[in-house]
């Protein structure tokens, strides 16, 4: 399950996937999925004010497709990926900025998910198929929406 979530613990997106897909590579469908109304007339916002997201998402291909979008961004740098710049030199180039202060908010999802996984039926998993599944995560991110 890849989720997208509001500052305030609530979803946003969901898209189920098999259980070996990273994470990285549904960015852009858990992106697109976002639709918030606008409260009258025209079209359903889609873009976010800031992504914050774990490191996971620290590839190259993640943050070109959030600076195609101009999608802010808070992603920590992998270390892995901070040994390789730092091997090229001055080559390498500078290092993502990363802002301490807003990555703390990240908590608001993984809050998020585990509100989710309160509900027995989703932490256990007791649908098989993927569409009753999906329905039962949309029910229960229905009940989040009413209760927050």
């Amino acid at each position: 399950m890849h989720l997208a979530g509001d500052g305030r613990g609530r979803p946003l997106s969901i898209v189920l996937t098999a259980g070996q897909v990273h994470e990285s590579t549904q960015l852009e469908p858990t992106l697109d999925a976002i639709r918030v109304p606008r409260p009258g007339r025209g079209r359903p916002r889609k873009r976010p004010d800031r992504l914050l997201a774990d490191k996971g998402f620290s590839y190259p291909r993640c943050r070109r497709a959030l600076r195609r979008r101009g999608i802010p961004h808070t992603i920590p740098e992998r270390r892995d990926q901070q040994r390789q710049r730092r091997a090229k030199g001055r080559r390498g180039g500078r290092p993502p900025a990363f802002d301490r202060l807003a990555y703390r908010r990240r908590n608001a999802i993984e809050r998020c998910i585990n509100r989710l996984k309160q509900f027995r039926g989703l932490a256990m998993r007791y649908e098989k198929r993927a569409v009753n599944y999906r329905a039962m995560v949309v029910l229960a991110a229905i009940v989040i929406w009413l209760t927050a």
